[in-house]
């Protein structure tokens, strides 16, 4: 009897913490709203009224209107296609490359330990740096500016991936091989199950390091792309444009972070009661 009146008292208390979660979480989609409505309203109504001089920060309408003229008889839409495509492919590759990477070393603690080393040194090497000597090496199109993409992400998701590997169970590791079960089996039964939470925290972040590295490799050399708009922009002096790309950065940086909030509750759908 009274375990039951336990669990009649536990119920309503879960679906409180539920409701409560949920509105906090409108609360917090409006607020975000009307923060951004207000940033706007006050860029615009400091540049009317001197208090920002345009030419240097432009403002919302005439953003909006240039904006509609680069989409219209300019490039934006295929630029935006340009860096968009390649930040994506560079970061599914470096995301994938770098968790086999990170995962490869629970097979090997000799493979491991040596290895590690030369992968935080490579981690410290600044890959911005690398960009001009990718574009000679891979020339000034699509592939160089994956390729950089790549490199700003792989290493990121092989060091998390391998902290989910010195991270798991040994003692269950010990058991299940005691008891009859293959490496291979451990392997993809409880390592890469176990892992996955830390690979998958690193997306977010990998998201923008991949957008970063897009964007150096397009100011270097690149035909297209956002950061080419930006830096022809600039050097025509023509502000607003340059507002235009960094508004669309923002814009597409916003959206590939949001596929990565689908793309985490997706692959770690049965693992969190609230996804």
């Amino acid at each position: 009897m009274a375990g039951q009146k336990e669990e009649d008292s536990r119920g309503p208390l879960i679906e409180d913490q539920g409701a409560d979660a949920a509105r906090m979480r409108r609360r917090a989609f409006a607020g975000q709203i009307i923060a951004g409505i207000l940033i706007i309203f006050l860029w615009e109504f400091l540049t009317r009224i001197g208090w920002l001089d345009s030419y240097y920060w432009s403002s919302p309408l005439t953003i909006v209107r240039t904006g509609w003229t680069a989409i219209t008889k300019g490039t934006l839409l295929q630029d935006l296609a340009y860096t968009s495509g390649t930040t994506i492919i560079g970061f599914i590759l470096g995301t994938l490359a770098g968790s086999v990477i990170g995962l490869s070393f629970w097979w090997s603690g000799l493979y491991a330990k040596i290895a590690e080393p030369y992968l935080i040194a490579f981690n410290a090497v600044p890959k911005l740096a690398l960009a001009p000597v990718l574009v000679i090496m891979f020339g000034i199109g699509f592939n160089s500016k994956v390729m950089l993409a790549f490199l700003m992400t792989v290493v990121v998701a092989a060091i998390a991936a391998h902290s989910g590997v010195k991270n798991i169970d040994r003692d269950l590791e010990k058991m299940l091989i005691s008891l009859g079960a293959k490496r291979r089996h451990v392997f993809m039964k409880v390592v890469v199950p176990a892992s996955m939470p830390w690979m998958v925290g690193i997306l977010k972040i990998n998201i923008s390091l991949a957008l970063a590295g897009t964007i150096v490799g397009e100011f270097i050399s690149s035909r297209q792309g956002i950061g080419r708009m930006i830096l022809y922009a600039g050097q025509v002096l023509n502000m607003d444009l340059v507002w235009v790309g960094v508004v669309s950065l923002s814009v597409l940086s916003i959206v590939m972070y949001l596929g990565t909030v689908w793309l985490e509750r997706r692959l770690m759908r049965g693992r969190n009661p609230k996804s």
